[in-house]
């Protein structure tokens, strides 16, 4: 179900309409009612009706003047007390014409209930007095006829009786003394079923100056009138009196002001009814039936309404709790076509202030609201605070009438206007100017905080109650929060607290930090920080790398194997982007290709993380604000600046956004991960570049950025055997080669862009020692003399060497190696009847080859007889021991080679004991320094020697 606009459900008045109402009719003006001058709608008792939303207050006021008329009860005195605009004059203009009607009552709109719930059926017509204390003097007399009135008792009775009635009070009226209670009592009696409505009686009273006699009596003479009178009422059953006191101090006046409201306070007191003044939930029915006049058809607006009220329900956390309710979804419709919230702001803030006059003042100001909204084709659904066109000439003027000086230069900058910052933000972002979010949501703060005072505690809108004055069913809530944002970043009157905001005629310390931001410097300030706050990001975490550059130059960037890979973070102006123009690249290249002047050799031994270049302007800004904030807090804390505390604490709530801000968008900048490869195209290595996004929203960015390059396979931490052979066979065993230095395949890999590129040396050294644990790959060896292997490893568990002498062999010839070792360990079966004795094997008789037959054994010496031998017996032996002497310089390798060929042999059998011990003897005929005695010394601790010496010769 679609939004369809308020303005094609809802139809206002014709004078709403064209414009053509008149400010002060909303004034109901109870004299001019009564002298028959007032206009047709409240001169009209039918009108008036048709136009008047009967509030509780009414009601009950109503019934009892209906009562007290019938002679059936009611109350005697009925006190209108409330604020500026509360609704007092229009209720005494509806008693005026229930009670001096010159139609039935069932012609009256409304009327009937309430006479039924009075329980009468035939409702007296009264005599009506209307004492106006704002027509009348106390200097000045009036004149009927050939009677002339000096005082309020004397208006009173001629109203009520004309010369009858100002006969019973002429010479009090004369004298300027108030008349008995008795006088009073009997003028009320015959005038019987009567209504006094008083309107405006302090405004009179304190004009009179004590101890000062006017024709209209002294101040005296008038209290003790009114208490008399109140006093008479009581005894009169069909008589009443409605009276208006003021509530605020600009009612009030002055000193006499106070001082006749305290007086009359305290006679009214003893005999009144107060009055019910008008809610703010009544209010929205007297608006709508005085400005519209059909608010459109019960199906359309409760349909509206409910599309708003589910809306608010599903994103509940983003709204007020008691739009959850269903009573909420009643006040949208009762409301409509205005949204409830532009009523609550108006009555529970706007009437705070002391021009603002409640109900009159929300017709006045939405009267011109409604009509300038119509005329400009306004689409929302409801008239909501984020709507008021403050644009409007005369919509502004009425916004800072009630406000104190200062207010238009803020609308028109940084609310509403053509030129204003919203009216900026949402011409220049389509996101938000689809929706207008920025103009909608400063009106919406505007409504909310402008009659707030710096005296309050807690100031300012919340942030639900601003999307709840913006937002629309069908919009996205995150696109005003995020323009909230911008306006709290841009405007010089927004202040921010927590989730508040709230305009000020003065303005912020914005205007400050935008002149010191300019003063910023990039290389001695925004440079510096951006590579301390980006190096923040890399600290205390652990990874792989051997170092990570933060904007470092190419002569810093070591170029060595290292214990991993290096990282080198490119700075401002190497920004990457997708165009052809492309600085990351070019910048990369050359710490690449060069050390300083030198060229690099280990280059696959670097991979860069470079910002993007359409995020660098964003990032310099931020860091410029985040600087200007951080001194303007360092000033005022030093008394640099003088700024009270308040201020003091808004900087410093802006600096620390501005901080989280620039940390996010660091973040956010340097997230292109690229490493450098190399292929071959026409038989000569091409430079290319593999790149990929590092997520920005990932807690820790070392852990991500390795993530990253495991997931690329752009740095191998596990290796397996298979990929080491391949690289073998592609690059160095082929042609006839067999064998390839180990420590040159390492150190080739990290320098060729080409090769796969490794965490560290370890991770080679585990893919040959799984490559030798089978006969699938290849084989190893930690040296070789002439044409025999040294510590040569093929099919069984090695621990791989990388130094100059280590081998890596090509499977066939290790496979052809092996084989070979195995027949040589082999012994040698007899053969020809060999018999096997002490000391070797007699051969068969007549064997030419055979060495000389021992002596003794038969076939010896001819004719000689056979001598017994002992048997040829084998003793165990339980016990070795070795000494052999290295070459210091091929200790290394030799001792490597012992171990395989020696110590293996007897560590493989179960139930032998190995003991080494190694004696190391050095001389030097004009003696060792003692910087080297003293490192040796130091090692051979470590290393735990037993015993280790240096002695004279």
């Amino acid at each position: 179900m679609s939004l369809k606009p308020w303005s094609e459900i809802a139809r206002p008045h014709k004078d709403v309409l064209e414009g053509t109402f008149k400010q002060s009719e909303f004034a109901a003006d109870i004299t001019q009612v009564a002298t028959g001058t007032a206009p047709e709608e409240y001169q009209n008792a039918e009108k008036f009706f048709s136009r008047t939303y009967i509030t509780e207050g009414m009601r009950l006021l109503l019934i009892s003047v209906a009562q007290r008329l019938a002679g059936q009860g009611g109350d005697p005195v009925v006190q209108l007390q409330t604020a500026f605009g509360g609704g007092k004059t229009h209720t005494m203009l509806a008693v005026y014409h229930l009670a001096s009607r010159k139609v039935s009552t069932d012609k009256l709109m409304g009327i009937p209930p309430v006479l039924d719930e009075a329980g009468i059926t035939e409702l007296p017509t009264a005599r009506m007095a209307v004492i106006d204390g704002i027509q009348l003097s106390p200097s000045q007399v009036r004149t009927y006829g050939s009677t002339t009135v000096n005082t309020l008792w004397g208006e009173l009775a001629w109203q009520l009786l004309g010369e009858e009635g100002y006969a019973l009070v002429a010479d009090s009226d004369r004298d300027g003394t108030s008349p008995g209670k008795d006088s009073l009592k009997q003028l009320l009696t015959r005038a019987a079923p009567c209504v006094i409505l008083v309107d405006e009686l302090v405004a009179y009273i304190r004009q009179l100056e004590l101890g000062k006699q006017y024709k209209g009596g002294t101040f005296d003479s008038n209290i003790s009138f009114i208490q008399a009178l109140t006093e008479a009422l009581k005894a009169v059953p069909n008589a009443i009196m409605l009276a208006s006191l003021p509530e605020s101090e600009l009612e009030v006046g002055g000193t006499m002001g106070q001082r006749t409201l305290n007086s009359l306070e305290k006679y009214f007191a003893r005999v009144e009814s107060v009055w019910k003044p008008v809610g703010s939930s009544e209010a929205f029915e007297i608006v709508r039936r005085r400005l519209f006049e059909s608010s459109g058809e019960r199906a359309e607006v409760e349909g509206i309404s409910r599309q708003f009220s589910d809306f608010y329900r599903q994103n509940a956390e983003k709204f007020p709790v008691e739009t959850q309710s269903n009573e909420y979804y009643e006040r949208l419709c009762s409301s409509y076509p205005i949204h409830p919230e532009v009523f609550d702001r108006l009555y529970e803030d706007w009437s705070t202030l002391d021009k603002f006059q409640r109900t009159r003042g929300v017709l006045q100001y939405m009267a011109i609201v409604i009509h300038r909204l119509w005329n400009d084709g306004n689409r929302d659904a409801l008239i909501m605070p984020g709507s008021l066109p403050l644009d409007d000439a005369n919509v502004r003027n009425k916004s800072i009438h009630y406000l104190p000086q200062g207010w238009e230069p803020v609308i028109e900058k940084e609310v509403d206007g053509p030129r204003s910052v919203p009216a900026d933000i949402d011409g220049h972002h389509t996101l938000f100017g689809g929706v207008q979010a920025a103009r909608r949501t400063a009106r919406t703060i505007f409504l909310g905080s402008a009659p707030s005072t710096q005296a309050e505690m807690i100031r300012g809108v919340q942030t639900e109650r601003i999307l709840l004055g913006s937002v629309q069913p069908g919009q996205t809530i995150g696109v005003f929060e995020d323009v909230l944002k911008r306006l709290r970043d841009r405007l010089h009157y927004l202040y921010a607290e927590q989730d508040r905001y709230w305009l000020d005629t003065k303005p912020n310390l914005r205007r400050e930090m935008e002149s010191r931001k300019q003063n910023i410097s990039e290389r001695d300030d925004v440079i510096p920080l951006l590579k301390d706050r980006v190096g923040q990001f890399f600290r205390g975490q652990n990874h792989h790398f051997s170092g990570i550059h933060v904007f470092t130059p190419s002569a810093d960037v070591p170029d060595d194997y290292g214990t991993g890979p290096r990282l080198v973070v490119l700075p401002l102006d190497a920004g990457y982007s997708r165009t052809e123009t492309n600085q990351a690249y070019g910048q990369a290249e050359k710490i690449l290709r060069n050390r300083g002047e030198q060229p690099r050799q280990k280059q696959n031994r670097l991979l860069f993380l470079a910002p993007d270049f359409d995020v660098v302007g964003r990032l310099k800004e931020q860091t410029r604000i985040y600087l200007a904030w951080r001194s303007i807090v360092t000033d005022i804390e030093n008394g640099t600046l003088n700024q009270d505390l308040s201020h003091l604490k808004q900087s410093e709530r802006s600096r620390d956004a501005a901080g989280q801000s620039l940390g996010q968008l660091i973040r956010e900048t340097w997230k292109w991960l690229m490493a450098p490869v190399e292929s071959f195209v026409k038989g000569r290595p091409e430079l290319s570049w593999e790149v990929v996004t590092v997520p920005p929203t990932a807690p820790y960015l070392v852990k991500s950025i390795e993530e990253k390059l495991r997931e690329e396979e752009w740095l191998v931490y596990e290796w397996s055997p298979i990929h080491l052979r391949k690289v073998l066979s592609d690059w160095y065993l082929k042609d006839g080669v067999t064998e390839v230095s180990a420590l040159k395949v390492w150190q080739d890999s990290c320098h060729y862009l080409y090769l796969p590129r490794l965490v560290n040396d370890q991770v080679f050294r585990n893919a040959i020692a799984q490559g030798v644990e089978s006969e699938d790959y290849f084989g190893f060896a930690s040296g070789k003399e002439g044409d025999r292997y040294l510590g040569f490893s093929f099919g069984r568990n090695s621990l791989a060497d990388l130094s100059e002498s280590s081998l890596l062999i090509e499977r066939e010839t290790a496979a052809a190696y092996a084989e070979k070792l195995r027949a040589a360990e082999q012994p040698t079966p007899p053969t020809g009847g060999e018999v096997p004795v002490a000391g070797g094997t007699i051969p068969p008789a007549g064997d030419p080859g055979s060495p000389q037959t021992p002596p003794g054994v038969p076939g010896g010496q001819p004719g000689g007889a056979a001598t017994p031998q002992p048997a040829v017996t084998g003793t165990a032996k339980s016990h070795f021991y070795g000494t052999v002497e290295l070459d210091a310089v091929k200790a290394k390798m030799d001792f490597a080679t012992i171990m395989d060929e020696v110590v293996q042999q007897f560590t493989a059998q179960l139930g032998v004991d190995v003991t080494i011990s190694v004696e190391i003897e050095a001389r030097k005929k004009d003696g060792f320094d003692e910087s080297l005695q003293r490192t040796i010394k130091e090692n051979c601790n470590v290393l735990r020697f037993s015993s280790s010496e240096f002695e004279e010769d």
